[in-house]
């Protein structure tokens, strides 16, 4: 039997997955590891965390499978998207790695679409230039560290530094270079043109390739270190969002990923390339040789009813540690107390300001409607259905560009509430499936080594094979109706306050 590892180099820790080419989980090993922010809207990490962080999860899920080492056949790598790690010359990391949620660079941005133009931005890249993204990390090394910008040899997104740790080989994939605003999304290749107006050099980006594509294989001194055979071959892998996509299937038209995580994140499947010239979701390239991706994010989804559950939910949590169930149960309870539509109370969950489609960071969080009868029950489900409700306006926005949309299936947090579930079923208007195995990027990751390593003829081949549905909710008729009438209020709200944002930021 052989196996497949998974890598998935995260914000808050690393996280490997075993899978075998029946695509069956084996066993998982998760380390964490620290977030630095030296100043406020700052995010860094020392990428010697994130290789730490890797063999120690490799370790662990070793360790728990019992699996004879010498049996690992490949390695696939994902991770957070957008990171810049700058190299010198002899391969040492020249500074603290810029993340994706860093929001110092609003100038950079400015400049950059200054230089090449927003509409030529969106024709070559399909996504306008954002804080988040490298390239204006490139761009605020070269207006604020000069000395470190002129020792720059290659940038590498976070899983590439991994896969230079492990293989001592530059690669990357198309899907993860397409959130670097410098790559040719429609011809998945680096964008000589927007990489020269720059200023920066060609060679300091490593060669693309599609994600089962095979970069290199293990250095000696890894395969000792873990007993692991010789010639493990490390594929390109993808971007977590896209590695996650083919954890979920979402890999054939008409298929859509729903994630309620910390942020929320709607994933569609397209054959072809798809571009919101208004620049309120993103479309990237896709893990599926050849394919791409319209994604909508919004940036407090699961993070509102954490954010709830810390602030207003301290009674759910005290009674939750006595016994021994997460406090998010309890108070997915007590929302099912409340009748659909929380009696006329709606919650716009903009807590951290808002991406899609708003593109707003003065936006803030509002319950409108609140009235002496409502209790900490409708408050909850408000919560829910709001959070819902700006999902929404994502496929609202992927139905304006044509992609269709016949089946959801829900993955993160938010996936775990039933109750939750039917309330995205009803609100998306689409039946909602929830998958055997939600183990995120990592999943994706072992599956797509799996195919570039043939025991798995095609992408599409191995999700058909390792991902299950386990369960199936249609809309509630009932529910449709009221849901799309509470809808069409929550996007009203919205710009009748925009204009009160800024003024109490």
């Amino acid at each position: 039997m052989e196996y497949f590892l998974g890598i998935d180099v995260g914000t808050t820790g690393c996280k490997v997955v075993l899978v075998n080419e029946e695509g069956k989980l084996v066993g998982r090993g998760v380390e964490e590891y620290p977030l630095y922010t030296p100043r406020p809207n700052w995010a860094e990490q020392d990428p010697l965390f994130w290789w730490q962080g890797t063999q120690k999860a490799i370790e662990k899920v070793l360790a728990s499978s019992g699996i004879d080492p010498k049996g690992v056949a490949g390695v696939g790598l994902t991770g957070q998207m957008h990171g810049s790690v700058f190299l010198d010359k002899d391969g040492k990391v020249l500074r603290p790695a810029i993340l994706w949620c860093d929001q110092r660079t609003a100038l950079e941005c400015q400049q950059i679409t200054e230089i090449v133009g927003f509409e030529r931005i969106m024709r070559i890249n399909c996504n306008p230039v954002l804080a988040g993204f490298t390239a204006p990390k490139i761009q605020w090394v070269k207006n604020n560290e000069p000395e470190v910008y002129r020792n720059i040899d290659k940038v590498l997104l976070p899983k590439d530094y991994i896969r230079f740790c492990l293989t001592g080989d530059f690669a990357t994939d198309v899907s993860d270079a397409s959130g670097t605003s410098l790559f040719d999304v429609p011809q998945r290749r680096w964008s000589e043109e927007l990489i020269n107006a720059l200023g920066y050099k060609m060679s300091w980006f490593p060669a693309s390739f599609e994600s089962p594509e095979v970069t290199g294989h293990l250095k000696p001194e890894i395969v000792r270190q873990f007993g692991f055979r010789d010639k493990v071959a490390v594929v390109a892998g993808g971007g977590d969002n896209a590695a996650g996509a083919i954890g979920t299937g979402i890999v054939t038209e008409g298929l859509v990923s729903a994630s309620l995580g910390t942020s929320g994140v709607v994933f569609a499947f397209s054959a072809e390339v798809k571009i919101d010239m208004k620049g309120r979701v993103h479309t990237f390239c896709h893990a599926v040789p050849g394919k791409w991706h319209v994604m909508g994010v919004m940036l407090s989804a699961g993070g509102s009813l954490r954010w709830f559950r810390d602030v207003l939910g301290l009674e759910e949590k005290n009674l939750a540690s006595i016994l021994g169930v997460d406090a998010y149960e309890l108070l997915s309870q007590e929302a099912e107390k409340a009748l659909p539509g929380a009696e006329g109370l709606i919650f716009l969950p903009y807590l951290t300001g808002e991406r899609t489609p708003h593109a707003d960071p003065y936006a803030r969080g509002v319950f409108f409607g609140v009235t002496l009868k409502h209790r900490k029950n409708e408050l909850v489900r408000a919560v829910m259905e709001g959070v819902t409700f700006g999902m929404r306006d994502s496929f609202e926005i992927i139905a304006e560009m044509g992609i269709p949309v016949r089946e959801v299936r829900a993955i993160g947090g938010g996936a775990r509430s039933a109750l939750w579930r039917k309330i995205q079923a009803a609100v998306y208007k689409v039946p909602l499936s929830l998958l055997l195995v939600d183990e995120g990027p990592a999943f994706g990751a072992a599956l797509l080594a799996g195919v570039g390593n043939r025991a798995f003829r095609s992408v599409e081949e191995a999700c058909q094979r390792a991902v299950k549905v386990v369960e199936r909710i249609d809309p509630d008729p009932e529910w449709v109706k009221l849901y799309e009438n509470i809808y069409g209020v929550y996007r009203d709200l919205y710009p009748a306050l925009r204009g009160f944002y800024r003024r109490v930021t």
